[in-house]
């Protein structure tokens, strides 16, 4: 393909995040150990792969989606790559260059050269979900991309024309109704439920006193959760060539906890003390309470580094506890070590769990990334790791055993990159034995970069 990004002088363009150039399909991929025979399915994540050199420095929420499967079938492993064709996408493809800015450098595209693509890229680069069948791939500030089960584009959707708001990148499915509970906080906080079917029934929006970004909530049995931390969206700066969004710790943080069949009146709103959560572990009711965990931190520092990276957004692995009757709020770190990207077994969603994992920075440099992967265990407080020396780990997911009855009965798939940058591999962990190391190497044909979230989509 011609036009990939060719100058990867800036530091979202080189060492494990580098794009590749091109898209493949390759069969019995090498494995050291053995893959378990339970293991039957396919993990897809998505990540940020610019298809053409930016215009200008370069950020890494900035670079067209590329999704990475590796499937899972008779002891056997594939693999295969696919760009997310977006609208934006398609008419850099046709022009052959970038068209749109990014983070850095608002570019406002030439409205004849993307047509109906609009002025934003909806890249699909943050997380990729399955529900009623269909996949979708997401960036929290577009609609969903829908994406075909080969991981072809078959483009936005809007479930009918009923969604008018932007979808969260961290949607949680709800595992004994089947539904699908998001919020979009473009252009205002909205939440909306969609049945076990697909369809959008419910959008209810939210007032809140600022434009908060918020990247990810939480949902229970009877509730959704929203943080409300100061960090405030700044459009017009942004327009401007400034920042989106700023810390503005005057203001405040309230925690948000409304019915799951509730309007904006019926959100009671608690102040607690400033706290930035990226991505939560879990919440769920616990006597006459809400408990919410999560990556936790005192502030989030929106500031844009020199040399093309944003500052640091992981925190510590922390529980909120939520008061129902008196409205107290605590918030208590069950760890000391810095890190990210918690999952759990998605079948305990919403519900009380006891096991969470999370990447983690073990080395004396957060340089390369996460190089560990930790596994708690929430009842005991004990925790188990494994240190990838020298390389950087992406996010696990929990890919459940379909023979198992145990919360943590199945394994943890996700990818790991060498500290060179010219390898990966998936890593296959026993969830019950995360300190043992993997149990299985999967071999990628050729380096994957580092993305963002992925899930595990079990075989029908």
């Amino acid at each position: 393909m011609t036009g990939v990004v060719n100058h990867l002088e800036q530091a979202w363009l080189a060492g494990v995040f580098a794009p590749v150039a091109d898209e493949l399909d390759a069969t019995d991929l090498a494995v050291t150990g053995a893959l378990p025979p339970g293991l039957r399915g396919a993990y897809v994540r998505t990540g940020p792969n610019p298809r053409f050199e930016p215009i200008g420095r370069y950020h890494i929420f900035d670079g067209d989606g590329m999704l990475h499967a590796v499937t899972f079938a008779d002891g056997r492993a594939s693999y295969r790559n696919r760009w997310i064709r977006s609208a934006g996408l398609a008419a850099e493809e046709r022009a052959g260059r970038a068209l749109y800015g990014g983070m850095f450098e608002q570019v406002y595209p030439d409205a004849g050269e993307v047509g109906d693509a609009g002025s934003m890229k909806n890249t699909g680069n943050t997380h990729i979900v399955r529900h009623a069948g269909q996949l979708y791939a997401l960036m929290e500030a577009a609609k969903p991309t829908r994406i075909g089960a080969d991981l072809s584009t078959e483009g936005e959707w809007d479930f009918g024309g009923r969604l008018r708001s932007s979808c969260t990148a961290h949607p949680k499915i709800d595992p004994e109704t089947g539904e699908m509970l998001f919020f979009g906080y473009l252009p205002r906080l909205t939440y909306h439920v969609v049945d076990a079917t697909g369809d959008l029934m419910r959008s209810v929006p939210i007032e809140t006193e600022h434009p908060t970004m918020m990247h990810d909530f939480v949902t229970t049995r009877g509730h959704v959760v929203f943080l409300d931390s100061p960090a405030v969206m700044d459009f017009a700066s942004f327009f401007d060539g400034g920042p989106l969004a700023s810390w503005r710790p005057e203001l405040g943080t309230r925690v948000g906890v409304m019915p799951r069949d509730g309007v904006s009146a019926d959100v009671r709103w608690f102040d607690m003390d400033n706290t930035w959560i990226a991505h939560f572990l879990n919440g769920y009711e616990d006597d006459g309470g809400i408990v919410v965990e999560g990556c936790a931190m005192d502030e989030f520092n929106f500031g844009l580094a020199a040399d093309g990276r944003a500052a640091a957004a992981e925190g510590v692995l922390s529980r909120i506890r939520i008061d129902l009757a008196t409205g107290a709020v605590t918030r208590e770190a069950l760890d000391d070590r810095v890190g990210d990207f918690p999952r759990i077994n998605d079948d305990r969603t919403g519900l009380p769990n006891r096991y969470g994992y999370v990447a983690w920075y073990a080395g004396d440099s957060t340089e390369n990334g996460f190089d560990a992967l930790v596994k708690y265990d929430l009842h005991t407080g004990a925790s188990e790791e494994f240190v990838f020396p020298g390389c950087t780990v992406g996010e696990f997911a929990f890919a459940p055993d379909p023979a198992g009855t145990g919360e943590d009965d199945g394994w943890l798939v996700g990818f790991v990159h060498s500290g060179d940058a010219t390898a990966s591999d998936l890593c296959v962990f026993d969830a019950h034995r995360v300190a043992a190391g993997p149990i299985a190497r999967v071999h990628m044909p050729r380096r994957v970069p580092f993305g963002f979230h992925g899930n595990w989509f079990a075989a029908d």
